[in-house]
């Protein structure tokens, strides 16, 4: 049929499996780099935005299964990346696409190659995704490789690997030295959203646990410099900078294996303005008292639910993490602000007394589009006062 990529070669000439620890395995071609990784497997909801999923920090040690079929169709748009490279250990989808998008600088295939990331297509990854809902997350091994290896190898690689729980990666994703997000304010308007910068009002300090760039772009469209520090930046050193604000990034793998992360935001907290957003809600969260622990299968998607407990508002919001906030293990001087509504977990926390709040989910990722954009005027607020 004229028009249509069947890629029948590849699947014939590529062929590459996915190993689980349960002893499944999964059949397919490869379409990304020609290696083998292992990584927790996941599955993300949303049906389109595999650029930002790509390349967000937060999925460093994971296999990110898409459960929308077709994925490549859009290409890879350099200005859409949410960081400085990919980082996730795979990718696992249905169908791969060529591009077919005005604004496509190369195929997400190419991509892929060229960033040394496996990826097998040509599996029924709907059957996954049932799989790991029913199982919880599971350890994997992705065969893209053309060395011979077994699928009794791969599974026995899958089970001996450690996986994530008590694993810092925000050390391995975190900028190594600090900067200036002002030195770059095309990526800020690359997204067309305005033509020339506000005012920066406020200095904040960043720090990169894995930071999303559309965090930064959306700090500085509302009035805020940025210098982003390293994730083991010491909290002293902070202060030194004389920050109106301090804000904990997104990131990946268990909060409970950053000690020290939590030591830093224990010290800030009462002497500056702080916000969290994903894995630095945790560390706020634990900071304060809170202890965390594994959800069955984590929440990644678009379209999560979330009510705003104070006006009973319903935010669409977009997550990634794998870990929550024990709601009974909080002080008394910590409220819960946010509830998820497909199960119920804490979503959003706020101090009652010093200038601290923090959100699970990403208000800067825009699914809504816009509901929960508010939350980045609020930072503003607290600086304001």
């Amino acid at each position: 049929m004229q028009g249509c990529n069947y890629n029948w070669r590849t699947q014939r000439e590529k062929k590459a499996f996915l190993a689980l620890e349960d002893g499944s395995v999964f059949h397919g071609y490869s379409v990304g780099a020609d290696v083998d990784h292992v990584g927790e497997v996941v599955f993300n909801t949303g049906m389109c935005g595999y650029e930002e999923i790509i390349s967000d920090p937060s999925y460093a040690g994971q296999f990110v299964t898409m459960t929308y079929p077709e994925i490549g169709n859009t290409g890879i748009n350099l200005p859409d990346m949410e960081s400085r490279a990919p980082f996730l250990n795979g990718f696992i989808i249905h169908h791969d696409n060529e591009p077919s998008n005005f604004r496509s600088e190369e195929s997400l295939q190419a991509f892929l190659k060229k960033n040394k990331v496996p990826c097998i297509a040509g599996i029924d990854t709907r059957a996954l995704t049932v799989k790991l809902r029913n199982s919880g997350t599971l350890k994997g091994f992705l065969h893209c490789s053309s060395e011979k290896i077994s699928e009794e190898e791969g599974v026995k690689r899958a089970v001996e690997w450690c996986g994530l729980t008590n694993q810092d990666y925000a050390s391995k994703v975190s900028c190594t030295e600090a900067y200036d997000w002002d030195a770059f304010p095309e990526r800020t308007l690359s997204w067309g959203v305005a033509t020339e910068l506000p005012p920066a009002e406020f200095k904040v300090v960043a720090y990169d646990f894995g930071i999303k760039w559309n965090i930064l772009r959306s700090m500085r469209l509302c009035g805020m410099s940025v210098h982003v520090v390293p994730a083991r930046t010491p909290a002293e050193e902070v202060l030194k900078m004389k920050p109106d604000g301090v804000f904990l990034s997104n990131g990946p793998a268990d909060p409970a294996a950053l000690p020290y992360a939590a030591q830093a935001a224990k010290t800030l907290l009462g002497k500056v303005p702080l916000m969290g957003i994903c894995l630095g809600h945790q560390i706020l969260g634990i900071a304060c008292g809170g202890k965390t622990y594994r959800l069955k299968f984590g929440h990644h998607g678009c379209n999560h639910p979330v009510k705003r407990l104070e006006t009973g508002t319903v935010e669409i919001t977009s997550q990634n993490h794998n870990f929550s906030i024990d709601p009974a293990t909080l002080p008394s001087c910590v409220e819960v602000t946010h509830m998820n509504l497909n199960d119920n977990t804490v979503e959003g926390l706020r101090h009652k007394t010093e200038p601290m709040f923090c959100v699970q989910y990403h208000p800067e990722a825009a699914p809504g589009p816009h509901d929960p954009f508010y939350l980045f005027n609020g930072f503003r607020k607290l600086m304001s006062r």
